[in-house]
């Protein structure tokens, strides 16, 4: 089978692409102008992804699309209009994408979008299900929530096959953002006040995310649908800590500080996002993928952890 991958050079990209050949597809990489790919992958230019990307050469001869490529989330957004940005590239880049893949004849076309479709916290032990109403609060999952709804018009529209599948926090070699943060802090033995963490966090190593969506496209039974996709277990910041401690070879300084306090005081800081994440619950269902599909996470996340901690270390000689 051969495929395009979007997105090929990035955290996810590189490991899916190499997967892909392992098994004996044939991978093409969109890339926008140079990339270093895995030996066996065929790269080809497309420039910046938007509403107006011509994308004939990099479907020419592709059965499935599986899109990666993104205006992510970030912190501290300098576009002077955060929204308009992320429309071009996660709305009409990828509205011009699935709509070139049809007229190509494109079997499929797998869409990574995010869980923030979903929301951004849940309570208690309620989970996030695909059946529940979307809820986007930011820019980033609105652009994303946008993109799904055009794509399902498209698939009705076409006979190109969508699958979408909205992941929680990704982790592993190469990972960025405030996982990388965490480790370097409890590597470092800087004493970090999460002990008092009661929250449950789905999350989903980079590994585990490739083989879902290698599953979703190639299962017959993935057209049409939306999947959620985590570990297979959900995990408190307060034990995050400290399984990372402990494959990083650490002693664990977290300690417990009254969250009500430290909320208080990242108000002040302008860092509540960062607080209600490490604070907060944000717990996934993934039992129609594996119910639907068949699909198991190939590793725990223990395994996952593990190997993340020996990509950190292998990076930051002690």
């Amino acid at each position: 089978m051969r495929f395009l991958i979007t997105g090929s050079n990035g955290f996810v990209g590189k490991p899916l692409c190499a997967e892909l050949l392992r098994q004996g597809h044939a991978v093409r990489a969109a890339i926008r102008s140079s990339a270093q790919l895995p030996d066996g992958v065929e790269a080809v230019a497309v420039g910046d992804i938007d509403g107006d990307t011509d994308w004939a050469d990099a479907l020419q001869g592709v059965e499935v699309v599986i899109h990666l490529a993104a205006r992510v989330h970030v912190m501290k957004d300098t576009a002077t209009d955060p929204m308009a940005e992320f429309l071009k590239v996660n709305l009409h880049g990828t509205e011009n994408l699935a709509r070139q893949a049809a007229r190509a004849g494109v079997k499929r076309l797998v869409y990574v979008s995010s869980i923030k479709v979903n929301g951004e916290e849940t309570r208690g032990r309620h989970s996030y299900t695909e059946q529940q109403k979307p809820a986007p609060k930011d820019a980033y999952g609105i652009s994303k929530w946008q993109a799904e709804q055009t794509l399902q018009r498209i698939a009705q529209e076409t006979r190109l096959e969508v699958v979408i599948v909205r992941p929680p926090l990704v982790y592993g070699p190469g990972v960025k953002g405030n996982f990388i943060s965490l480790l370097a802090a409890i590597d470092n033995g800087i004493p970090l006040p999460l002990a008092g963490a009661i929250n449950e966090r789905s999350l989903v190593y980079v590994g585990n995310l490739v083989s879902a969506l290698i599953a979703c496209a190639t299962h017959p039974a993935a057209a049409g649908q939306t999947y959620l996709v985590r570990d297979g277990e959900d995990i408190s910041t307060a034990q995050l800590v400290e399984k990372i401690a402990g494959v990083l070879g650490r002693k664990s300084r977290s300690f417990n500080f009254p969250p009500g306090l430290l909320r208080a005081a990242a108000i002040v800081l302008g860092r509540s996002a960062q607080v209600d994440r490490l604070f907060g619950s944000l717990r996934v269902s993934d039992a129609k993928l594996r119910s639907e599909l068949g699909w198991v996470p190939p590793y725990t996340l223990e395994q996952g952890l593990r190997v993340t901690a020996n990509w950190y270390l292998s990076r930051h000689l002690r």
